[in-house]
């Protein structure tokens, strides 16, 4: 199982580039497989092309850049540039973001969310191949060249529900997930998606779940401040769903917090349900843990 660091906004950190580029290259250092930027206040791929110019081995990848501020050729023209400066280094996540953002705050429509979402993978997925796309559908009606040669891109989705986890599994190479625990990823998300992929011979699809991760002798206080830190996603309507199909009241019910031995089969059963990659949220409650955290999952 690999294991990767939201090295943006997504645990809490300030909207600022260079302690993102900084983070970032501690996870290079430390041996981790992938940084992971959120698409929150700065954007996702813009951070990801400054973060691939100061480094040199790890995957970069955004989980997640909302679909519905960019139309597809849009999100495939940034993604190829952002492929070229990350030197092939770089996947793609994407996502719907959420109803009160899209409607509230962007002035856009929500109606039909997944329809949407198929629409505009049948445009973005065979771009990111590398293939030129004549195509019409009930969002799009596209004749478009091929991105330029060597910048194909993985491409992935954030899926939660039965019809995201089909479309993730049927047209992309796999989910990343917030919010959902072990029984949850178990026995919905990872047969879901997998049954999707196998129904139209695709492989089997990479699974990045996303968890607050940290090793501590502290773990009251870290289970507070996981509880203070992550609390607004409890309140959002698909996080709520998946913490409720887990029987959590909260992010801090699904966190992994503790000592090597507590930890340890925590992250050994995550592999043994399938995950294939751990987006390890950081938080500390003292300087130097996340660092001690980093440095104990890059060397399991």
């Amino acid at each position: 199982m690999r294991v990767g660091l939201m090295v943006g906004e997504g645990s809490g950190a300030a909207p600022e580039l260079q302690g993102l580029i900084e983070r970032g290259r501690l996870a290079e250092r430390s041996g981790l497989d992938t940084a992971w930027i959120a698409n929150i206040a700065l954007d996702a791929m813009t951070a990801s092309a400054a973060l691939g110019a100061m480094t040199s081995r790890i995957e970069i990848g955004t989980a997640v850049v909302p679909t519905f501020t960019r139309h597809p050729v849009a999100m495939a023209q940034q993604a190829t540039s952002t492929q070229m400066a990350c030197s092939g280094r770089f996947s793609l996540g994407i996502g719907l973001a959420h109803k009160f953002m899209v409607e509230a705050m962007w002035g856009l429509s929500y109606e039909k969310p997944a329809q949407q979402m198929r629409a505009y993978l049948e445009i973005l997925q065979p771009l990111m191949q590398g293939k030129a796309v004549t195509h019409k559908n009930e969002q799009f009606d596209v004749k478009l060249a091929a991105m330029p040669e060597g910048t194909e891109t993985s491409l992935l989705i954030a899926a939660l529900g039965p019809m995201m986890l089909k479309l993730a599994g049927q047209l992309t190479a796999g989910t990343i997930t917030w919010a959902t625990g072990f029984e949850t990823l178990e026995n919905h998300t990872i047969p879901s998606i997998t049954s999707a992929a196998e129904q139209v011979g695709r492989p089997l699809p990479r699974i990045v779940a996303g968890f607050p991760v940290l090793l501590t002798k502290n773990k009251r206080e870290a289970f507070d401040l996981v509880t203070k830190v992550f609390a607004v996603y409890a309140g959002v309507p698909s996080y709520r769903a998946m913490l409720d199909r887990e029987g959590a009241g909260g992010i801090e019910d699904i966190a992994l917090i503790g000592d090597e031995a507590e930890l340890a089969p925590q992250v050994d059963r995550l592999e043994s349900i399938g995950v294939t990659d751990l987006l390890v949220m950081p938080f500390e409650t003292v300087p130097g843990e996340v660092e001690r955290t980093v440095e104990y999952l890059a060397g399991r």
